[in-house]
């Protein structure tokens, strides 16, 4: 039986012993070995939204539910991050930067596919957009190095490229419309 309230401790007590994202993208990896038990857990999603679980200075669970054809910026977290999904896919683009661009211009690098039952680290210095591509709403645990809600970061403007201060309130606001 999975529990939500044993990951939490699993992930705080890894973070503890080893501040990388090894311990914890195990104890993910091994959460989406069956998600059906977080899906029990955490409930059927029914509207999206960044919803969070746990919260501390090193470290912060939040459940992530993307509503459908959903996409997100290109941003960075300046932590590293580990993300398993419950339920639906998540399609992550990542990006680099344009060496010596004034602006902070970036330019895509690569892409990753996630779908029920997988995860994936993210490093600390990833930049990286989101998009659901699916009818239905894709539900996914992500694990943060740090709290992600106070961090200092960037976001991309989805149509020039250019860096800009990352703005939560926007983004939350993403998920409710």
């Amino acid at each position: 039986m999975w529990s939500l309230e044993q990951f939490v401790a699993d992930c705080r007590t890894s973070v503890d012993r080893d501040r990388s994202h090894k311990a914890v993208g195990e104890i993910v990896d091994q959460a989406m070995r069956v998600p059906s038990r977080v899906l029990k857990e955490v409930g059927e999603p029914t509207q999206s939204g960044v919803i969070p679980i746990y919260q501390s200075p090193d470290l912060t669970i939040i459940n992530v539910v993307w509503k459908p054809g959903m996409t997100i910026m290109p941003h960075n977290h300046e932590m590293w991050a580990v993300i398993g999904i419950y339920g639906g896919r998540e399609d992550n683009i990542f990006w680099r930067r344009v060496a010596d661009d004034p602006d902070g211009r970036i330019e895509a690098a690569g892409a990753r596919a996630l779908s029920t039952g997988q995860s994936a680290p993210l490093g600390k210095d990833l930049i990286h957009s989101v998009t659901n591509p699916i009818p239905k709403l894709t539900g996914a645990i992500h694990v943060y190095g740090g709290d992600f809600f106070e961090a200092e970061r960037s976001e991309w403007d989805p149509e020039h490229l250019t860096e800009h201060a990352y703005d939560l309130a926007k983004v939350k606001a993403m998920f409710s419309d």
